[in-house]
């Protein structure tokens, strides 16, 4: 395959139609970003098929943890690829090598020491979760096996995720796509099989996860190394630039923290679903089940966003503040229609699809009452994602942040806390304070993002574009 026909794989969101653009780039990353998901899916799944409630409610409920982690990382891969995204729309290839490498140094640093952090602070972060009753008790167990066993191979995911969000910067999602393929047909196949046939238990479809995991980082460090673009992978250029450094962390930073703080205080809210004065099982067996429904849900729009992101940095970098904005309010209208279209079979089934992860009609009947109380509100979702993302490519990161902290942290946890002290600590008024922060959240977004101006160029500085040291040439750009 010539240069040209590789180089003609990435997306370029500078011209031509934007409603083509986003469906192109989304397309795939929406796939990709399902069989992502559908890692831990499977893992409950197959748990729950064994009959081991406590198993079950253990490997849906560690998904706050490890969102922690994934967030802090996750947002600082979209700090890379926010800047990468922008010099690619300049056409600033020695920046864009520059960007990658340096972006790749770093994730190879934080995912030594996610690992260490990882595994000695799971105990307290479990135990914080999980009250020390009974139902706590024969949770705990499951739970630390898993995710002792998740982070000591969180290095692969943080690296498959880095180098997924630099194909993605400079429009190739669909790499990403094929690899997370891969690794999820893996991942199930083991499940099946260290579960049901060894009968491993958690430690299989943690081991399962693990592998699978590595397989996808494997993938896309070799596409990296033989891409003939300016993202290729040069080992002997694996360095941090100074200036690229401050760069990317200033970008990523802001996300990261709001994402795993957000995820920390997930951490109490779940300490909130496992004190309801129902069944503690049943109620955490159907936010467990509701939890991977509500992924499935929110999965178009978490990728239009992340395809906004892009647009608008490549747009911005491009010096196409109109074009930026028009992409901005495309994304929210498909975004929108989306959801509406998801909502109508979810409000109607509730009760079959919660019931294909687990059998018990506690834990089914709980699942159900969750999604169709809550689904209606994911319409709030549509303009956070999309406007919050739109504000990160023009390189904005600390608004956004600042909006979802006050939002999902402050707000959720004050409202918790009056709910389950002074009205009720029945399941549903506890999980109502999601929507209430996806609402209290909506309205600043839009009225911040209303008095916004997008600049050209935004953050392309002489000193952030000049190299620590001499450039090399990468490919085409």
């Amino acid at each position: 395959m010539t240069k040209a026909k590789r180089a003609a794989r990435n997306i370029d969101m500078t011209e031509g139609s934007i409603f083509r653009c986003l469906i192109l780039f989304a397309l795939p990353l929406l796939a990709g970003n399902l069989f992502q998901q559908l890692y831990n899916m499977v893992d409950t799944w197959v748990i729950g098929q064994t009959g081991e409630s406590g198993a079950y409610a253990a490997v849906g409920s560690v998904a706050p943890i490890v969102n922690i982690f994934i967030g802090l990382a996750g947002g600082i891969s979209g700090g890379a690829g926010v800047v990468i995204s922008q010099y690619y729309g300049a056409k600033d290839e020695a920046a864009v090598s520059r960007a990658v490498h340096t972006s790749l140094v770093m994730i190879l640093v934080l995912g030594l020491l996610f690992t260490v952090v990882g595994v000695t602070a799971t105990p307290l972060m479990l135990r914080l979760m999980l009250h020390t009753d009974g139902v706590g008790d024969a949770i705990y167990p499951h739970a630390l096996e898993y995710l002792t066993i998740y982070f000591s191979g969180i290095l692969a995911m943080l690296v498959y995720n880095m180098g997924a969000g630099i194909l993605r910067a400079v429009g190739d999602s669909r790499h990403p796509f094929y690899f997370l393929l891969v690794s999820a047909g893996i991942n199930a196949g083991l499940d099946v099989v260290f579960v049901f046939f060894f009968s491993m238990g958690v430690r299989g479809v943690a081991i399962a996860t693990v592998i699978a995991q590595f397989v996808s980082a494997l993938l896309i460090v070799v596409t990296l190394l033989r891409s003939d673009t300016c993202v290729r992978l040069r080992p002997r250029s694996l360095r941090a630039d100074r200036n690229m450094l401050k760069l990317i962390v200033r970008m990523g930073i802001p996300a990261g923290l709001q994402m795993a703080l957000t995820a920390f205080s997930n951490v109490f809210v779940q300490s909130y679903i496992s004190n309801v004065t129902m069944s503690k099982t049943a109620a955490l067996g159907g936010w467990t089940t509701y939890s991977k429904l509500d992924q499935l849900i929110f999965l178009p729009i978490q990728t239009l966003g992340l395809a906004t992101s892009t647009f608008v940095g490549q747009n911005l970098g491009n010096g196409q503040l109109a074009r930026a904005r028009r992409g901005a309010r495309t994304a929210w209208g498909m975004a929108t229609a989306i959801t509406l279209f998801l909502m109508l079979p979810i409000l109607l089934f509730a009760a079959p699809l919660a019931s294909v992860f687990n059998a018990d009609p506690e834990v089914v009947s709980c699942a159900a009452l969750l999604l169709r109380c809550l689904t209606p509100f994911y319409l709030f979702c549509c303009v956070n994602q999309i406007y919050s993302n739109a504000l990160r490519g023009a390189g904005n990161s600390t608004a956004p942040m600042v909006i979802m902290l006050a939002s999902f942290v402050g707000f959720r946890q004050i409202y918790l806390f009056v709910v389950s002290t002074f009205l009720s600590n029945d399941l549903l008024p506890i999980a109502f304070g999601y929507p209430a922060g996806w609402a209290v959240c909506a309205l600043i977004t839009a009225l911040y993002y209303r008095f916004y101006r997008f600049r050209p160029r935004s953050f392309l500085s002489e000193e952030a574009a000049a190299p620590s040291s001499a450039p090399e040439r990468s490919g085409t750009c």
